[in-house]
This record gives structure tokens, C-alpha cells and sequence, in this order.
């Protein structure tokens, strides 16, 4: 991770403290259980409406703001269709806009069979509403999706964006192997990982309980970023974030 992304990462999380609060950055951290999710998930429509309207509670948008809809995606993948191919793409996968005064999260059906990664998409959806919706931030901003991804952090959904960041996959169709790599969102693994550092660190967590849902590539930035922040930059006080 280069300096520069460190320091966005730092006034980032500063700015967002400052616009939610105390209380958003000690809120409950979502995790993949069933104590978060309840009941068993098999990709209806239903199913994402009812995941869209318990984010919704989370992050504290009124979901009479919200109208969702289902779209396919926007990648083709050429010739990996039809011969053994590695293949690469990144994007984003939903899109926001507003219609009648009511926010459409358009999402692509492809993430119906993927949670964590759907999770992840309706969590930067809905931080758009926040920054976007609300005027926090305008959408010539040039960091506005770097910053929405990181206010999912910020909001205790870091596990499922920093999961779902990179997805690799290997699968043998007609007798070829395929590979893929799929991209998702707009900051790197180690960006991830240094945020939720911070976010942990804020927290007055050095041992986050949390950090064990994350898979292994986030989960070890993580840690590699507690081991910086232990070091170089300890906390101000019983109780209190060091912030810096």
C-alpha cells in the first residue's frame, strides 16, 4: 500500500468519525452467522429484499427511501466462454441513482448466488444514499466510491467488502479448466486491511474478535496494520481512540 493511500485511509475515517459519531464507530460489526442473518438464504428476490431492508436497519436509512431492482451483468466474457480461459474483471456491482425522490439500487442478479459479495454491493449502495442522497458529498468528488467503500468499513460491514474485494475462482466446464479473478469495489486488499486496522484501533480493539470471519489475505493486512498503529501510534488514553 503506498503512503498516500495510508493517509486517505487516515482523514477518511477522521471525516467519518466526525459526520456519524462515536456511537456508529462502536457499533455492532456485522458477521456472516446466523446470530446477523437468520434463516436460510437461497437467493430469491425475497431473499435480497429482505437482506436490502436488514442493511437498511443497520446503517439507519429509511427503507421507504430505497426501491431495488435486479439487473444482469454488465461484463462480457468473450471467448472464456467458449475455450479455457483466465480472465479478469472489476467493476463496480450495482449502480445508484434516484428516481422520484427514492433511490434505486440496481443489482446484479449474477450476486444473488454469491451472499458475501451481495452483502458487500447493497452495503455501498446504501452508503450512497448516506453520502450521495444526503449531500455529504458531492458525486464530482473524485474519491466518492473509494469513499463509500471505506464508510462500509466505518459502519461495521468491513468483513463482507474486504471478503468480496478479490474472488478467484477455478472450475472445469466441457473438459477445459477456467480461472477467474473478479474484482469488486474500488479499494485494494491492503487498503481493506489497513482500514479495518483503523477502524479497530479507533475502537480500542488491539485483539478484534471479529478479525477471524475475514479471509486470509485481509486478515493478515489487518493484523500487519494493528502491528503499525501498536507501534507508532498508541492509544491516547483509557478508553479513548487515539486518534491521529
Amino acid at each position: 500500500m503506498r503512503p498516500v493511500e495510508q493517509t486517505w485511509i487516515e482523514h477518511s475515517l477522521d471525516w467519518l468519525l466526525t459526520e456519524f459519531g462515536e456511537q456508529r464507530l462502536r457499533a455492532t460489526v456485522l458477521l456472516p452467522t446466523e446470530e446477523h442473518f437468520p434463516g436460510a438464504y437461497e437467493g430469491t428476490t425475497g431473499d435480497v429484499e429482505t437482506l436490502v431492508y436488514r442493511l437498511c436497519r443497520h446503517m439507519g436509512v429509511d427503507p421507504a427511501r430505497i426501491e431495488v431492482e435486479h439487473g444482469e451483468p454488465d461484463h462480457d466474457p468473450g471467448l472464456a466462454a467458449h475455450v479455457p480461459l483466465h480472465t479478469s474483471w472489476q467493476g463496480a456491482a450495482g449502480h445508484f441513482r434516484t428516481r422520484a425522490g427514492r433511490a434505486v439500487l440496481a443489482i446484479r442478479t449474477d450476486l444473488t448466488a454469491r451472499p458475501m459479495a451481495l452483502v458487500a454491493t447493497v452495503a455501498h449502495e446504501l452508503g450512497h444514499v448516506l453520502l450521495l442522497g444526503d449531500g455529504r458529498i458531492s458525486p464530482a468528488r473524485e474519491d466518492h466510491e473509494a469513499l463509500t467503500d471505506l464508510l462500509t468499513v466505518f459502519f461495521g460491514l468491513g468483513i463482507f467488502s474486504a471478503n468480496a474485494a478479490f474472488d478467484h475462482r477455478r472450475e472445469v466446464r466441457g473438459g477445459y479448466a477456467y480461472t477467474s479473478r473478479t474484482r469488486l469495489g474500488y479499494l485494494t486488499e491492503p487498503m481493506y486491511g489497513y482500514a479495518l486496522a483503523r477502524y479497530a484501533w479507533l475502537r480500542d480493539e488491539p485483539h478484534p474478535p471479529w478479525a477471524t470471519h475475514l479471509d486470509a489475505n485481509p486478515r493478515a493486512f489487518l493484523k500487519r496494520g494493528l502491528r503499525y498503529l501498536s507501534a507508532v501510534r498508541p492509544p491516547t488514553g483509557p478508553g479513548t481512540p487515539g486518534r491521529g
